[in-house]
């Protein structure tokens, strides 16, 4: 299929009227720190232990292997095997791009701390992957490994052919791009850059006139392309992104959200993963060409997802059949929620944010990062799920064929997924406009920040989600008149998501206080924020009190799931019932009408727990740490 003369030119003249970027810029991870707490717990077990269990893993299963193989099968093709060829010996097409993720996540570690050990093994392994890249840029092991028939069902015998399909040949340069950012920008080093960079000018010959015109199947490499774009100011990698999203639809698969153009999609359909990939891509095209389609398409879809297709956890994606977003209200408890759905759905919800300054997408974004993204790794860090339901029987081999948590997968993109993530949690803190500075995610911390021109230090003391008390402690080097904006969750507000798809049942104590706020200051509550304008000096402070009672969750009563059942909720935190030992009795267990909150300090380092007679709650992202037995979050009225 081409794109006429008409629609190419159309394309480019859009994207050559750049917008500056998003309204609201985010603080980089780089200049925000943890310094104690709950977050800091998870970094720190981030990574010492599920880093370099990742690298091992990468290593010990063959995929750091399949660019050595590649190279091998160059090597000795030019030196006269022309007929040579290597089956891959690892499953799938997309292997590569678990070694990619887990260099990215290695590379926001080093760009916290440098590493001299670390930042070797990645330089031997950079190395090995230059290696395996074709002469004209061209990178993916399992063709190069098997170039004169397919090495597996799903590649193809040309380049491309079924990347609209399977082959995943774009989807694993978009994790190359950002894993070539991320080490340039840890280290200063090209050397991944611009293996990026050889394999981009390729994509722009083979896509760049509109001529071929493929829809990526699996979708990232246009998040890749944008940040290829940001370090180089090339245009060419914007317009590249924007031809791979404008070449979805009419009249393809739903599963890979080929249905419609993009700009006429209105609800979430097929591969979650897929789909919020594609969607975050799209608030990126809409902030840098000031293309207003993609933002009224993404708005009608994140309203779909928000008062529809959203687990109580913030997981999406309730099939397990093509891992994917169901009907409307479709929600059923055994929903499978793939991890790596969650880790797209809040950089969709951050992108979100980032174009409107509303504080509700990071109220998304708080519910998927302390439930349903978190519960994806063990405690231990190095132990995983792919899927993340809402119950469990204790038996079923629901983790891509096994039971409980598991070291890694054949599909392992789940893993290094969350290392990534975790390891940059810190530059979604933070964000400014202007004379604006928004506080979007409370932790013990301290960063630095620019804001109205003035370089701020901001810290936060707090032991959320535990307790609602954070104390924010503002210092300008200089005397300077700006806005802080405060986020007041939603959930302290009465509202667990920005619909009526959950309510919570009235209950006392609820509420907030924010003090701090002096004689001649300007306040007001907007877009979920209280923002406090006046000349700030170091030294000047704000403390946020935040009611923490427990709360009993309804769903909508289109949920036909959780119809006559509760759910309980403390802060952010979801929590859920395990039986052990055959106590409580799930299938008969009953909501109480008094819960009680008690915080166990010897248990997994110190977490809140619920008690109702001699039945415990546990945070949700915290089950199966204790062995395996049956599990539920909704309970029986």
């Amino acid at each position: 299929m081409r794109f006429s003369t008409l629609a190419l030119s159309s394309l480019v003249a859009c994207v050559m009227c750049v917008a500056a970027d998003y309204p609201v810029q985010p603080v980089p991870f780089t200049d925000v720190r943890v310094t104690g707490g709950f977050w800091h717990d998870r970094q720190a077990t981030n990574q010492k232990v599920t880093l370099p269990f990742a690298l091992q893993q990468c290593e010990e299963s063959g995929r750091v292997k399949n660019f050595d193989l590649a190279a091998e099968v160059m090597r000795r093709r030019a030196a006269g095997e022309a007929r040579l060829q290597i089956k891959p010996p690892t499953i799938y097409p997309f292997d590569d791009t678990d070694v990619y993720k887990a260099i990215e996540g290695a590379a926001y570690v080093l760009s916290m701390e440098r590493n001299a050990t670390l930042e070797t093994k990645l330089d031997d392994w950079i190395a090995r992957v230059a290696a395996a890249q074709e002469p004209d840029g061209y990178l993916y092991t399992f063709r190069t490994m098997h170039p004169d028939s397919p090495g597996h069902k799903w590649t193809g015998v040309k380049r491309w052919e079924l990347d609209h399909d399977l082959s995943h040949e774009l989807y694993n340069a978009g994790h190359l791009y950002e894993a070539g950012v991320a080490y340039f920008q840890a280290t200063g080093k090209r050397t991944l850059l611009d293996v990026c960079l050889k394999n981009a000018e390729l994509l722009w010959r083979d896509f760049g006139d509109g001529t071929l015109r493929v829809a990526p199947g699996h979708q990232i490499v246009e998040m890749g392309l944008v940040k290829l774009y940001r370090v180089t100011n090339d245009e060419r990698w914007l317009k590249l992104a924007q031809i791979f999203l404008d070449a979805r639809g009419p009249g393809g698969k739903a599963y890979s959200q080929q249905h419609k153009l993009v700009v006429d999609q209105d609800e979430a359909v097929g591969h979650a993963v897929r789909a919020n990939y594609m969607y975050a891509g799209m608030a990126d095209i809409a902030a840098l060409t000031g293309d207003q389609r993609y933002f009224d398409a993404i708005t009608k879809i994140w309203e779909n997802v928000a008062s529809k297709k959203l687990y109580l956890t913030g997981g999406v994606g309730a099939l397990a059949r093509g891992e994917a977003y169901g009907a409307d209200y479709e929600l059923p408890h055994d929903g499978y929620n793939e991890t790596c759905a969650a880790v797209a759905l809040m950089m969709w919800n951050h992108r979100m944010f980032l174009l409107t300054g509303e504080a509700k997408y990071m109220d998304v974004f708080e519910r998927t990062a302390f439930n349903g993204f978190l519960s994806g790794v063990a405690l231990s860090g190095d132990r995983f799920f792919y899927p993340n339901p809402l119950s469990y029987d204790g038996a079923a081999k629901n983790n891509h064929g096994l039971a409980g948590r598991a070291p890694w997968f054949g599909c392992a993109c789940c893993p290094p997924n969350l290392l990534r993530t975790l390891a940059a949690l810190t530059g979604y803190f933070y964000a400014v406009k202007a004379d604006s500075l928004y506080v979007n995610f409370y932790a013990e911390s301290e960063g630095v920040v620019t804001v109205a021109g003035t370089k701020v230090k901001i810290s936060q003391q707090t032991n959320y989600p535990w307790s609602g008390q954070i104390t924010l402690k503002v210092s300008p080097e200089k005397p300077a008149r700006f806005t802080v904006r405060v986020r007041i969750p939603s959930w302290v507000e009465g509202r667990p998501v920005p619909s009526d798809l959950y309510t919570y049942e009235p209950v006392a104590g609820s509420g907030w206080k924010l003090h701090g706020v002096q004689p001649g200051d300007r306040y007001q509550q907007e877009a979920g924020y209280y923002a406090v304008t006046r000349e700030w000096k170091a030294g000047d402070s704000l403390r946020l009190e935040l009611e923490m009672p427990v709360r009993r969750v309804r769903g909508n009563e289109h949920i036909a799931a959780t119809r006559g059942q509760v759910a309980f909720e403390r802060g952010p935190v979801v929590f859920c019932v395990e039986q052990i030992a055959g106590k409580p009795d799930l299938a008969t267990l009953t909501a109480p009408e008094k819960v009680n909150a008690e915080f166990h300090q010897n248990l997994w380092g110190g977490v809140e727990v619920l008690k109702f007679g001699d039945v415990e709650a546990i945070p949700y992202f915290a089950w199966n740490n204790r062995g395996l037995n049956p599990m539920t979050v909704w309970v029986k009225q």
